[in-house]
């Protein structure tokens, strides 16, 4: 049963940067598109990053397109994003999932399976 952990969240400045692991055991997601998910207070969970498997395409929500860098790593099970030019309204535990088979670049949380537990990321002076 692949698992899903995430890392790298804390609390930052406004414009400061911030890296997100994802690291993937007890099975692989190779052939998986992966993607990164945020969910802040009160809000319903929304789509921050996308990357199609063998890494050929990349997609981001309007939000964070610019100022986030999504990446994988099959050979070593590890998906991540790299977040600059952080914003207050980026604070949210984040998530990273793999999406069901065939899926292939999709926004919505339902194509996903296989969460992880989540990562607090909090930007505030």
């Amino acid at each position: 049963q692949l698992q899903l952990e995430e890392s790298g969240g804390g609390l930052v400045q406004p414009g400061t940067s911030l890296k997100l692991s994802c690291s993937a055991s007890g099975g692989t997601f190779r052939l998986n598109d992966m993607g990164w998910f945020r969910q802040a207070p009160g809000k319903e969970r929304e789509f921050v990053a996308g990357i199609s498997w063998q890494s050929t395409t990349t997609i981001y929500a309007d939000s964070v397109k610019g100022r986030f860098t999504i990446a994988r790593d099959d050979d070593k099970n590890t998906l991540s994003i790299q977040m600059n030019r952080l914003k207050p309204e980026d604070t949210a535990v984040y998530y990273c999932a793999r999406s069901r088979p065939g899926v292939r670049l999709s926004t919505l949380a339902g194509d996903f399976e296989h969460w992880g537990q989540g990562t607090q990321v909090t930007v505030s002076s």
